[in-house]
């Protein structure tokens, strides 16, 4: 899938920014711990490798590598949550190089890392092609990239749906749910690859009920505010019937709260 030439890729990224900076990811990101754990337990980073959490939101993926002795940085383009990445780290104790930076245009030098990591992150990038070219060039040759991205069918794949249809993405852009398939994968880092290697996962999200979780993403997930702040009164009120169908939907609890069924795609890749 080609991207359009024509697209202004810098305006994209600064309204994206500006989308992702409102209300307050970290809330959101705690439901991401069990992707981070999963992650790093397939691309199996040792203590002393250095490892680069991309669009690392509050650090939950830099935090779990650091758990394992490894040289951690992390960059975000959220200044705020870059902060709270750097009050969490030293509320454990580590020293995480977390920095404010942009995932299409990385502050490191060639072949910087042994590991990359990203959940939920650099997926979201408008310019697919310079973001994936980025982390290959950070990346040392025999190098790891570890993804949890994604994927259309599931709860990730319909609540996305759900977002677009009230704020629909710019014109041209490829869609973050593109790095969750094979051919996407392959189109993105195939050819500074030796293997990419994949497979679905599961990861549960838990809230007090279906109407909690609702509240959650529109109260903090910058793409669910800005949705329903842009939209009538009337529009508002389908957006959140829509999202409590969502959730509904993958909700595996029989007990009046909600436990989410997300799918994603956990994949490991090894720099050629």
């Amino acid at each position: 899938m080609s991207q359009k030439k024509d697209i202004d890729y810098q305006a994209v990224t600064a309204r994206q920014k500006e989308v992702w900076a409102t209300g307050d990811f970290h809330e959101i990101a705690r439901q991401n711990i069990v992707m981070a754990e999963a992650l790093c337990a397939a691309v199996d980073p040792h203590g002393g490798n250095r490892v680069l959490d991309i669009a690392c939101g509050s650090g939950t993926a830099a935090l779990v590598a650091a758990r394992r002795y490894c040289e951690v940085a992390g960059v975000d383009y959220v200044p705020t949550l870059v902060e709270r990445a750097k009050r969490r780290a030293a509320a454990e104790g580590f020293d995480v190089d977390f920095r404010v930076a942009d995932a299409q245009a990385l502050p490191f030098q060639d072949a910087s890392f042994d590991v990359i990591l990203s959940v939920y992150g650099v997926q979201f990038a408008p310019d697919q092609e310079r973001a994936a070219s980025e982390m290959l060039r950070v990346c040392r040759p025999d190098g790891r990239i570890g993804l949890a991205t994604p994927i259309s069918k599931g709860w990730s794949g319909d609540f996305f749906a759900t977002i677009a249809k009230y704020m629909p993405p710019p014109p041209g852009i490829n869609p973050p749910l593109r790095w969750g398939t094979e051919a996407g994968l392959d189109e993105l880092l195939g050819a500074g690859t030796s293997s990419i290697d994949s497979e679905e996962c599961t990861a549960l999200q838990y809230y007090r009920s279906v109407d909690h979780a609702v509240d959650v993403f529109l109260n903090y997930f910058g793409p669910a505010i800005r949705a329903s702040s842009a939209s009538s009164e009337k529009a508002r009120d389908s957006l959140r019937r829509d999202l409590h169908e969502v959730f509904s939907r993958y909700n595996r609890a029989l007990d009046g709260t909600a436990v989410v069924e997300n799918r994603y795609l956990l994949t490991v890749a090894t720099r050629a």
